[in-house]
């Protein structure tokens, strides 16, 4: 027969016998030990490994955030190279601007704007209630001066131009 231990659960329940109250005792016997189970704890070992994952996952992410930050500021000089291109652009353009309300030409066309034009210039105004010019007026485009009026339809115009003059 196998001698009991002083600890054990089915000893310590001889010991106080059955009047202690310990009702439960049967079926504390039947579950498992616990005392044979390895303690998890952490070895020295295992605690560098820790603290090297650690750091290794502390240098990946401010590599990231490092690489982030670098690839942002590529995208604001791009926007800033694109912008001073059509900034430079438009100084050019204002520059060439500049340099045509310089002329004479463009003065004397903005002073006749204003009724200043030159001792030939006739100055005129046209009433606010005036009517447009009839399509025969003289100086209109459809009549020019010694031009005769046309009177061929654009049937004939057609026909003239892919068959030639009619005999």
């Amino acid at each position: 027969m196998r001698e009991r231990s002083p600890d054990s659960p089915a000893a310590q329940r001889e010991e106080r016998g059955p009047d202690d109250g310990d009702r439960d005792g049967d079926e504390l016997s039947l579950l498992p030990s616990l005392s044979s189970l390895p303690i998890v704890g952490l070895s020295k070992r295992r605690l560098a490994f820790l603290a090297a994952g650690l750091v290794t996952a502390w240098i990946v992410v401010a590599f990231a955030r490092q690489v982030g930050e670098a690839t942002a500021a590529t995208a604001r000089l791009e926007g800033l190279e694109a912008s001073n291109t059509r900034l430079a652009g438009q100084v050019s353009a204002l520059q060439r601007e500049y340099e045509l309300i310089q002329r004479q030409a463009w003065i004397d066309q903005q002073a006749r704007s204003y009724g200043l034009g030159g001792r030939r210039d006739v100055p005129f105004a046209l009433a606010a209630g005036a009517p447009s010019l009839a399509p025969d007026a003289p100086g209109s485009a459809a009549v020019r001066l010694g031009a005769e009026p046309d009177t061929t339809t654009p049937l004939e115009s057609w026909l003239t131009l892919l068959f030639g003059p009619s005999p």
